[in-house]
């Protein structure tokens, strides 16, 4: 199975936003703060969420449905999690580069899904999605968890690290029996 290019992109640009973030920053300082952190995980699940009810609109393969209504559920929570989490702190997310690059990408693999259908949409969906989680829990564990300041939104953060690995692992399983 090949990967997106849309996943190429995500884990070449989150491989290099933490390398980037780890060449500039002190010791002692973040490289990115709380709110750029919360804006980033935020516009990670929005992505998810929407990748699901495109495949839902799309797919009718009874295992590709499930998994996409899981990814809705699951995501929508954390991110109302999120928001609640953010209001109750008084932060604002903070809109930033990495959001940016990851909302563009994710429209182009969007756009790029939605001309295919049957097997091919599941297989290409499926395969984003093991990608899109292998780079997303890549950057949450290497970049935005040791990042976080606030103790609870590090704590919402490696919830959501969990959650998301056994989402990666779920895209695996259902990756492998679309072949």
């Amino acid at each position: 199975m090949t990967k997106s290019l849309f996943a190429l992109i995500l884990t070449l640009g989150l491989g290099s936003f933490a390398s980037a973030c780890a060449a500039q920053a002190p010791a002692a300082a973040p490289a990115i703060n709380d709110a750029q952190i919360a804006h980033i995980a935020y516009t990670a699940g929005v992505i998810d969420v929407t990748a699901a009810k495109q495949a839902l609109q799309k797919s009718h393969n009874k295992a590709v449905r499930a998994f996409a209504e899981e990814m809705a559920r699951d995501h929508t929570a954390v991110n109302d999690q999120a928001l609640a989490l953010v209001k109750k702190l008084g932060v604002t997310p903070q809109d930033n580069p990495t959001s940016q690059s990851l909302a563009s990408n994710a429209a182009a693999e969007q756009k790029k899904l939605a001309a295919l259908s049957g097997s091919a949409y599941d297989k290409a969906y499926a395969a984003n999605e093991v990608a899109y989680h292998k780079a997303v829990n890549a950057a949450l564990q290497d970049t935005l968890i040791p990042s976080a300041q606030n103790a609870e939104l590090k704590s919402l953060l490696e919830t959501g690290l969990k959650l998301f690995q056994s989402h990666q692992m779920h895209a695996e399983h259902l990756a492998q029996s679309l072949k």
